[in-house]
């Protein structure tokens, strides 16, 4: 059977990512990785364009470590500075521990310039004047037609003024900023991603516990209201002297209440199952009315399995006892059939015929007043099954009542028919 029970729904611990400290550790380390990784690559890439791709390589380890050890240092800023699900100040943490982290890597690799082994590739272009320049390493060889080369070295970084380093060293801060802004914003939208993820299971587990608290709230509504008329009715027996009726009314009651209260308020049954409970209760009322009483249950065999809220029959029933059967003493025929009248739904009609026919013969889809009798109906069919049900109701020129409950046919399986 499906259920819908609020105590069934496992509400997550939903804190946002970012909302503890590094509780997103795994995702950023994928992440550094991830980016570092595209960066190796078009290294290599570059690398093999050359002569000398193992010399590249190895003098690009260092910015491939250090970047990724200040990458990871711009993400625990993020954490220890930012740690609640806030995006803004995570922004400018981030922006400012890419400022930082750019800036160290500059100097860094200024720093270590001087240690940095000398490539072996040869870059060889001839310029308009008709000069062949050769560059290799830190040596520019000029070669001119009919004269000796001229040979250029170029100054290691630690032979540059200090202001000359300065400038050389923010110009490639200045590139470095924008990969760590990069990275950082891949970040912060994935971690907002998964906010807006987040937030949006809740909510759906949220509207679903609602939904099951409405639906047990509509369920339980029945009770007391039902109790009420029975107890009435086993009142007038006794008071009318009709002892053993009354006994065998408290058996059956006894009967239909073990049965009804053993289910889960916000189960789904088979028709059979409910049409064996509203047999209990029509038997009930039998031992009352007993001369002018007659039930009438249509149920064909196909649809037996097919699944709906438990005691949606109920108050349904329940009126056509007291609104058509109390106030008359003609007789009565009550009567309960299920159709299919297409494919994928289920139609429930319960008429009451005889007795005085009701005033405004028109049909409704809302009933009159706040009583819990079909408001209670159209509410638990609204809950359980949105636009896809509806309950109409109205009297009978002829005299009696009907009301037809269409609703989406599903089987015990939890298949659509």
């Amino acid at each position: 059977m499906n259920m819908l029970s609020a105590v069934d729904i496992p509400i997550e611990s939903l804190d946002p990512p970012g909302a503890r400290r590094f509780g997103d550790l795994k995702r950023a380390i994928l992440l550094i990785v991830g980016f570092w990784l595209a960066y190796a690559l078009t290294v290599v890439a570059r690398a093999f364009l050359g002569d000398d791709p193992l010399t590249v390589l190895e003098n690009k380890l260092v910015t491939l470590a250090a970047g990724m050890v200040l990458t990871f240092t711009v993400y625990c800023a993020i954490q220890f500075f930012a740690p609640g699900p806030g995006l803004g100040r995570k922004a400018v943490v981030a922006l400012l521990g890419s400022v930082l982290a750019a800036a160290a890597l500059a100097t860094l690799l200024v720093a270590t310039e001087g240690h940095l082994k000398s490539s072996k590739e040869e870059t060889r272009f001839q310029t308009r004047e008709g000069f062949v320049v050769v560059q290799k390493g830190d040596q520019v060889r000029i070669e001119r037609r009919a004269t000796d080369p001229v040979i250029l070295t170029a100054p290691r970084m630690n032979e540059l003024s200090e202001r000359d380093r300065l400038r050389f060293t923010a110009d490639t801060t200045v590139v470095w900023l924008f990969f760590f802004i990069a990275w950082s914003a891949f970040y912060l939208a994935s971690v907002s991603q998964r906010q807006a993820l987040a937030l949006s299971r809740r909510a759906a587990q949220a509207e679903s516990a609602a939904q099951s608290a409405q639906v047990r709230a509509l369920r339980y509504q029945v009770n007391p209201h039902f109790l009420f008329n029975t107890l009435n009715s086993l009142s007038s027996l006794v008071m009318a002297g009709r002892a053993q009726e009354a006994e065998s009314m408290i058996l059956k009651l006894s009967t239909f209440f073990r049965t009804s209260l053993s289910l889960n308020p916000t189960a789904d049954v088979t028709l059979a199952e409910e049409i064996e409970l509203q047999r209990l209760y029509l038997d009930i009322e039998k031992t009352r009315f007993p001369r002018r009483l007659k039930v009438d249950i249509d149920v064909p065999a196909q649809l037996s399995h097919a699944l709906l809220p438990a005691l949606i029959l109920q108050p349904v029933v329940e009126n056509a006892i007291k609104y058509g059967v109390s106030a008359t003493r003609d007789k009565v025929t009550l009567r309960i059939a299920a159709t299919e009248p297409k494919p994928g739904q289920l139609q429930i009609e319960i008429t009451n015929r005889g007795g005085v026919a009701l005033k405004s013969p028109r049909q409704r889809t809302q009933p009159d007043g706040t009583g819990v009798g079909l408001t209670n109906v159209s509410q638990r069919l609204a809950v359980r099954f949105g636009s896809e049900a509806r309950c109409v109701f109205g009297p009978l020129a002829e005299g009696g009542y009907r009301v037809v409950m269409t609703l989406p046919m599903t089987n015990d399986s939890g298949k659509d028919g």
